[in-house]
Formats: C-alpha cells, structure tokens, sequence
C-alpha cells in the first residue's frame, strides 16, 4: 500500500485545503477568517462567467459597461479577502532560502517582527484611512464613471476597512501563534509582540474620544477645527499611557497568578 493512501481524511483535507492545516491551533479569530474566504472563493467562478460573457457580447457588438465593473469589484473583493486568508493559513508567497532553515524558535521572532512590528501597524494604520475614504464615497453616493456602470461603488468601498479589520483580526491571531512558541501568550507579552500597532491604535482611540466629546461639548465648533485644539497635541501622549498602563495591570496580575499557583 502506498504512502498516500495510508493518509487520514484530515491529513488529506491538511494537504489538499490550507484551512485546515494546524487547525487545532486556530483560534476563532482564524476560523472566522477561513470561512469567509472559503464562501468569498465561490466569487471567483462568478467573475469567470463576467469575464467570458463579457468578451462574447463585446465581440457581438453589445458591450456592457456595468459587467466591466461587476468584474473588478468581484476581483478586489475577493483578492482583498484572499489577503486575510493568506495571513491565517501562511500560504503567502515567501522566499524560504534562510529561514527554512533556521529553528523553531528563531522563525517565530522572525514571525513576530514582520507581522507585529511590521504588517500589523500598517493593516491599523490602512483600516483608518479607508474608514474615512469609505465615509467621504458613501456621503458623496459615489457611483460609476459609466451611465451604464454599477452606481453603488460606495457598496464596495465600505467593505475596504472591513475587509482590513479581518486582515488585522488573522494577524494578530497567527503573531500570538508565533509569540506561543516562545512565551506565555498574555496582554502584556502581545503588547511587546505588537507594540507599533498597539500605540497606534491607542492613540487613535485617545484621538476620537476626545474628538467626540469635543464636538459633543461644543456644538457650535466648525468640526474642521476640533482637530486643531491644544488636547489633541497630547493624543500620542495619551496612547503611550494607556498602552503602558494596560502593560503594567496585565503583567502584574500575570505575576499574582503564577505566585498563587
């Protein structure tokens, strides 16, 4: 009998599916990254079909500009999604040449400055952004350049920073995968794994609190200038006394549970 067939169903499914390699490390954040990608994969035959109708009708004289954009928001969409996916499953490209040489515990410190020090910030950092782009689409109900195009493009785009938020969820949960092997996975050591992203993030929620209770205060205040007050010339102040604080609460009470055990 050969090797192959002497395989179980999982082994099988772990070869043939990345969703299910390791899955009895992953975590929820994983799972639900997984299964979004394993229903948005049903939009790439979709597209097939766009694409193929497109080019005979095209070539029958009878274009259609909304099939046009129909196949680029089902494209980003899914490639958008892929991304996350890629993060969870490490099915990302990589160039292995060193590192697959190298140990364990070496890959995983590896693992951890590329996703929490360097991937992680800029999905935080990228999920900002589109949240703003995204609101300025909807306000405007930006739609097709086309008068026959898809005129709900502000749809696709108030996916972007959710699509981003999925993204961030996998990272974090593959970097605490990575950080297990090391260490005892708790706040205080993934905010050491993370800690960029952690005081990005931190200061972006000093900054919209005080955004809203300023606005909420002052309702006269034209809301292009609320940013500019003096308090918000400490937000990043603020984001490194709350990432500091959350540190020292959570690595105390660490210490208080290992002594009691």
């Amino acid at each position: 009998m050969s090797g192959n067939a002497d395989l179980t169903v999982e082994e099988t499914l772990a070869i043939t599916d990345p969703g299910e390699k390791d899955r009895d490390q992953q975590s929820w954040a994983d799972r639900v990254v997984i299964q979004f990608g394993n229903v948005t994969a049903w939009l790439f035959p979709v597209l097939m079909i766009a694409i193929c109708t497109q080019v005979v009708i095209r070539k029958m004289g009878n274009n259609q500009a909304w099939l046009d954009d129909l196949q680029w928001w089902l494209y980003g969409f899914a490639m958008t999604v892929g991304f996350g996916y890629a993060i969870v499953t490490q099915s990302h490209v990589r160039v292995d040449i060193l590192h697959h040489h190298f140990t364990r515990r070496k890959k995983a410190r590896i693992e951890i400055v590329g996703l929490g020090w360097l991937l992680l910030p800029f999905l935080f950092m990228m999920t900002d952004i589109l949240f703003h782009y995204a609101w300025s689409s909807v306000l405007a109900r930006e739609g097709s350049d086309s008068p026959n195009g898809l005129h709900s493009l502000y749809l696709l785009k108030m996916s972007l920073p959710v699509l981003f938020v999925l993204a961030s969820l996998a990272t974090i949960s593959i970097a605490a995968r990575h950080l297990a092997v090391i260490a005892p996975v708790r706040l205080w050591t993934m905010l050491i794994a993370t800690l960029p992203a952690a005081l990005f993030l931190a200061e972006r929620i000093a900054y919209y609190v005080l955004y809203w209770i300023t606005r909420v205060g002052n309702p006269d205040l034209n809301p292009r200038r609320i940013s500019r007050e003096p308090i918000f010339d400490y937000t990043l102040w603020i984001g490194i006394a709350l990432v500091a604080a959350l540190f020292v609460l959570s690595f105390i009470r660490s210490r208080g549970t290992q002594e009691k055990a």
